[in-house]
């Protein structure tokens, strides 16, 4: 049991970080919470960014009420600030802004305009800082996400295998692609960290064919590694068939469709993880208190498929899946990136 005490190799961990961030002394620096965020995290942001000769100030808000007959997990878009214009015109002059959210701001409403502003931001993700302290970033991961982002973004096709069944293509003209590697020091941008990863928005009927979850693959808004297959149809980006006994495609059926929401049923994103230092089996050593499943999602060679809302496909809806699926073999273009779970060394 991991105990929310205050260490200093975790305000280390966070000044490196917020460094990488360009973060200096004399700047202003707003860190975002709510009531129900971690409050270790919280504290740690403020002592690095004053250990950093940075003058930090705090924005907490309510964490607002789940409207939805389902808990909401993963969604990647706090709807923490609720359109407060008093708030969003702070956060953009703010120069850097760590946001401590329950979800983040990178899907939020609100992202868009507070980038507009200049902020740059940094999503410290909600796990216990053990974990974030491990997966500090470095310059050579920088360097191979951004050679993997320039290839995705110039691709026109993913394809997804594995012996297990699955079978998927991707139309990826025009896709908007995004590499995470854990920090930003550019104003405009907004990342996360931990970081690692490939994430890429197909356009509207993108996603055709079949993928096989198989057991040890992923479910993150459950906090549970798979039992038992399940395969999913997807037709046109919707999941038109979840085939699969036991719990977890029992779960799967029925967080679906509680949203009433056929949007909920469509692919959000799609990628694959590049962090040779995540590790697999890290959910299972920690309680889901402590654990919010960024690790898993950078984990190197994992196909990260998401269901839920793609804004660049013109479909909103608050149901998410994240899925690191183990043991695929993925092809950009001509290019294998993955080859049965494995990370190629072909980003320079």
């Amino acid at each position: 049991m991991l105990s929310d005490r205050i260490e200093g190799k975790w305000i280390d961990a966070f000044s490196e970080t917020f460094a990488r961030c360009g973060v200096k002394a004399g700047d202003s620096a707003a860190i975002l919470s709510e009531t129900q965020s971690r409050q270790l995290n919280v504290h740690l942001a403020e002592l690095a960014l004053l250990r950093l000769g940075a003058r930090p100030f705090h924005i907490v808000l309510p964490t607002p009420r789940n409207p939805y007959p389902v808990p909401i997990r993963s969604t990647g878009a706090s709807v923490a600030i609720g359109g407060l214009a008093p708030v969003v015109a702070a956060l953009g002059q703010a120069g850097f802004v760590a946001d401590c959210t329950l979800e983040g701001l990178m899907h939020a409403p609100e992202t868009p305009q507070i980038l507009k502003a200049g902020a740059r931001v940094l999503y410290v993700s909600n796990e216990h800082p053990e974990a974030l302290e491990r997966l500090r970033p470095d310059d050579k991961l920088e360097a191979r996400v951004r050679a993997a982002a320039r290839m995705v973004r110039g691709s026109k096709r993913m394809t997804v295998s594995s012996t297990a069944g699955t079978d998927l293509a991707i139309d990826m003209t025009g896709a908007p692609a995004v590499g995470i590697w854990g920090w930003t020091d550019k104003p405009g941008t907004l990342s996360h960290w931990p970081g690692g990863m490939i994430v890429s928005f197909p356009g509207s009927g993108a996603v055709n064919g079949q993928l096989v979850l198989d057991r040890g693959d992923v479910n993150l808004t459950f906090k549970r590694y798979l039992e038992a297959p399940i395969t999913l149809t997807i037709e046109k980006d919707y999941v038109t068939h979840i085939e699969g006994a036991g719990a977890d495609a029992e779960m799967m059926r029925a967080y679906l469709a509680a949203w009433g929401d056929r949007e909920a049923y469509a692919v959000s994103h799609v990628g694959f993880g590049m962090n040779p230092n995540a590790r697999y089996e890290a959910l299972s050593m920690y309680g889901q208190r402590d654990f919010n499943g960024t690790e898993l999602r950078a984990v190197a060679g994992n196909f990260l498929f998401s269901t839920g809302a793609n804004e660049f496909a013109g479909r909103y809806t608050a149901g998410h899946f994240d899925i690191p699926v183990m043991r695929t073999t993925i092809a950009v273009d001509n290019t294998v990136v993955v080859r049965e779970g494995v990370l190629q060394d072909v980003f320079g």
